[in-house]
């Protein structure tokens, strides 16, 4: 047998409150002035001046950088480290969604290492290795979905083509995770529903990845069991906080689970967001029922374990049918071209899907043919 070697992140302060242990978590290792990450829509809700006023209190002189916005480019990075110096930061605290989160990880990056932060993404051609200690970065997700807080890596776009480009190391890890699902409670429906999906879809595409990890199929299957048990109701009563806890559990589960990689949902995700500029999470959830339709022959009895998971008694193919009635219920109905997705786009969408690296862990091979049929399945 070959060896295998496996990795498990990040400290985790879980519950009601969490956010309010920031203070003195900083304070302990003799940290003063923190840079919040955060976007632009978040800054202008009292959530942000709440915890801001929690920092404040304790004699923290936080700054505010919030300058993220739709699917986090190059730029933003290099502006938020435009930010941190400017500060004279001693450290990063990201508080956001997985926009927020992503842009957080390297900005402590990009500010004490020369370079542009694509320069430091693991396929670029002559890659700068991260030689200096990073600054303090800790972690508040305010959505349940990409689970960013607790991933290697950073997702973030380059400026004109809006190509997603992955930093990808364990030196970006956050020091600590703070997930207060009190952060959640004020998301919208839609983008409860359209993260929920993303924590879904990668709980899914993680457990059904041919990648021997037995450690992180055990976690995929139980962030699904608990994201499938509470989705709809954080949808429908979006003060249950016992919903939204499970929510960022699942969340959490699901970004842990995928070290073992993904799968051609988010290759096509991938697309639509550089194409489209569609939200991650909905296109995931645009997507996901037909691709896991066609995946289905190739590990049939996965198929089965899920459907045993979310409650069903019989296996197969009907969990692709509880995924589309589950869509409907939290409100995520039609298809692609109700989000103005057009078959014009299709030429575009095809190739970035069919070399996006999350698709080579897909349990059955997809062609750039295969690719065509599911963007024109999906409409």
């Amino acid at each position: 047998m070959s060896i295998s070697q496996f990795n498990f992140p990040t400290p985790i302060h879980f519950g009601p409150g969490a956010r309010k242990l920031v203070a003195e978590h900083l304070r302990a290792r003799g940290l003063e002035r923190p840079l919040i990450v955060t976007d632009r829509a978040l800054a202008q809700l009292p959530l942000l001046a709440e915890f801001k006023g929690l920092l404040d209190i304790a004699g923290l002189v936080a700054g505010v950088y919030d300058g993220v916005h739709g699917n986090p480019t190059c730029a933003q990075v290099m502006a938020g480290a435009d930010a941190y110096r400017a500060h004279e930061a001693d450290c990063v605290i990201g508080f956001g969604g997985g926009a927020a989160l992503d842009v957080a990880k390297v900005v402590g990056l990009a500010a004490t290492h020369e370079g542009d932060i694509l320069e430091y993404v693991w396929d670029h051609p002559q890659v700068r290795p991260i030689v200096h200690e990073l600054p303090h970065f800790i972690a508040l997700p305010t959505t349940a979905g990409t689970g960013s807080e607790v991933g290697r890596s950073a997702v973030v776009s380059e400026n004109d083509t809006h190509h997603k480009r992955t930093v990808f190391s364990p030196k970006i890890l956050a020091k600590a995770v703070f997930a207060d699902p009190e952060l959640t409670l004020a998301l919208p429906a839609a983008i409860t529903a359209a993260t929920g999906m993303d924590a879904l879809t990668h709980n899914i595409e993680s457990y059904l990845s041919p990648a021997y990890h037995p450690l992180c199929d055990g976690i995929a299957l139980e962030g699904l069991r608990i994201g499938a048990r509470s989705l709809a109701t954080a949808v429908r009563e979006p003060a249950n906080l016992q919903a939204r806890a499970d929510m960022l559990m699942s969340s959490m589960m699901g970004a842990i689970a995928f070290q073992k990689d993904l799968g051609s949902v988010h290759a096509c995700a991938h697309a639509l967001g550089a194409v489209c500029d569609l939200h991650h999470g909905l296109a995931n959830a645009l997507m996901i029922d037909t691709v896991l339709a066609w995946n289905h022959e190739a590990v049939p009895g996965k198929f089965d374990e899920m459907a045993h998971v979310v409650g069903l008694k019989t296996g197969g193919l009907s969990f692709v049918g509880w995924l589309k009635a589950l869509k409907r219920d939290i409100g995520i109905d039609g298809g692609l071209a109700a989000r103005g997705v057009t078959l014009a786009h299709i030429p575009q969408l095809v190739p970035l899907a069919a070399k996006d690296f999350t698709g080579q862990t897909n349990p059955r091979p997809a062609t750039e043919a295969d690719y065509e049929r599911f963007f024109r399945a999906a409409m």
